[in-house]
């Protein structure tokens, strides 16, 4: 750059007043149909906003949910309903598994001391 150009000007870009998908838009980029889209809403399967006017909103995070619950349905024989139960059991799980590598990391490895075989007490000769 030479001294005398101008300072370089961007124009500022416009965001979105919202990054939120209407159901239509959302079932376009899951690739399944609007319905099913409100029926893992109704199921509480997927999270949504809802719009003044009634209509439902979802944040494009929820493809992955969306995409999830398709593999799930493909590979086990269960019903949408069903899913919700195994989502849950599923995020449980790798909650637990965190906690554990995450304690795995924080605590000290103790050392196995062996402990002395506990000695039985004498028999007595008596059978009664």
């Amino acid at each position: 750059m030479s001294p005398q150009s101008p300072p370089l000007r961007y124009p500022l870009v416009r965001r979105p007043a919202s990054a939120l998908l209407d159901d239509e838009e959302f079932a376009r980029r899951c690739g399944v149909h609007p319905e099913l889209v409100r029926r893992f809403w109704a199921l509480g399967l997927i999270r949504a906003a809802r719009h003044p006017d009634g209509s439902l909103w979802f944040s494009p995070a929820q493809v992955a949910a969306v995409a999830r619950l398709q593999r799930l349905h493909a590979t086990l024989p269960l019903n949408y309903a069903a899913l919700g139960l195994v989502c849950d059991l599923l995020d449980r799980i790798t909650d637990l598994e965190t906690a554990l590598r995450v304690r795995a990391r924080t605590e000290p490895v103790r050392r196995h001391i062996p402990q002395e075989p506990a000695t039985r007490p004498e028999r007595s000769q008596r059978w009664t």
